[in-house]
């Protein structure tokens, strides 16, 4: 896709995967939408890159109506979207404490695939109304799963349903909108150097590190960005989910 000029939207863009995937946007170019729940990261990164930041909670179909809307009025129809909204937050599926209670699994399951679902089902909504370009094509949905989608570990039952449910919907979602040159893929990245991986102690961290293989370092979130660059430019990337793990395999816990 020739995406000079284009308008994209990031969710999850104030921090971490989505901030880093909207400055490489940027600066191929690209007009930015950064959809975030947190107004200060939002309106720095939105006014680092030159963009546009709209306040979001990806839970709620108002809430994302509302900001396609504004991103819209302002750059015009996205032909790119990119879901990293998310949480990862532990729980076993019977605790010290009892059984997860059911709320939070549900709230895991709401973030992170119900909204990349209301996210994706809005934005190839505005995206099939655009002329195609000279090779068909008509928009690029990247979504965000996980290793932990396929190596789940101990603690993860909420994370690893989520991101298995993303990482399923990338095919009957290419398959649908194949026909109107809207492509959808996923990136399961392993474990990455953001502002979540960061903040846990040190000897996690030198574990996660211990069990990539090559690089033998955490992940950069401008490499997590160049793998959507990559996957925008390659019109052949279609209905599939991508690791990006360091040949990383995650043990039982």
């Amino acid at each position: 896709m020739l995406i000079h000029n284009c308008a994209a939207i990031v969710t999850g863009g104030g921090s971490g995967l989505g901030a880093e995937t909207a400055r490489a946007l940027a600066k191929q170019g690209v007009k930015v939408a950064v959809l975030d729940l947190n107004q200060a990261a939002v309106t720095a990164v939105a006014a680092e890159i030159g963009g546009v930041g709209v306040v979001c909670d990806v839970t709620s179909a108002e809430s994302v109506e509302a900001a396609l809307a504004a991103a819209r009025e302002a750059h015009g129809p996205a032909r790119i979207a990119v879901n990293c909204a998310g949480v990862a937050t532990p729980g076993k599926v019977v605790g010290r404490k009892g059984p997860m209670p059911l709320e939070s699994f549900a709230k895991v399951i709401q973030i992170n695939l119900i909204g990349t679902f209301n996210v994706m089902r809005l934005a190839a909504a505005d995206m099939l109304g655009l002329e195609p370009q000279d090779n068909g094509e008509r928009g690029v949905i990247v979504n965000t799963a996980s290793i932990a989608a396929f190596d789940g570990q101990i603690g993860q039952v909420a994370y690893a349903a989520s991101k298995g449910g993303v990482a399923s919907l990338s095919l009957p979602a290419a398959r649908e909108f194949a026909p109107s040159g809207i492509r959808v893929m996923a990136i399961a990245p392993g474990y990455f150097g953001t502002p979540m991986v960061n903040g846990m102690p040190q000897e996690v961290l030198d574990s996660l590190v211990a069990s990539t293989l090559f690089p033998h370092r955490l992940g950069l979130p401008e490499e997590y960005a160049r793998m959507v660059l990559s996957i925008i430019d390659n019109p052949m990337l279609n209905g599939s989910t991508i690791r990006l793990d360091g040949a990383v395999r995650m043990p039982p816990a």
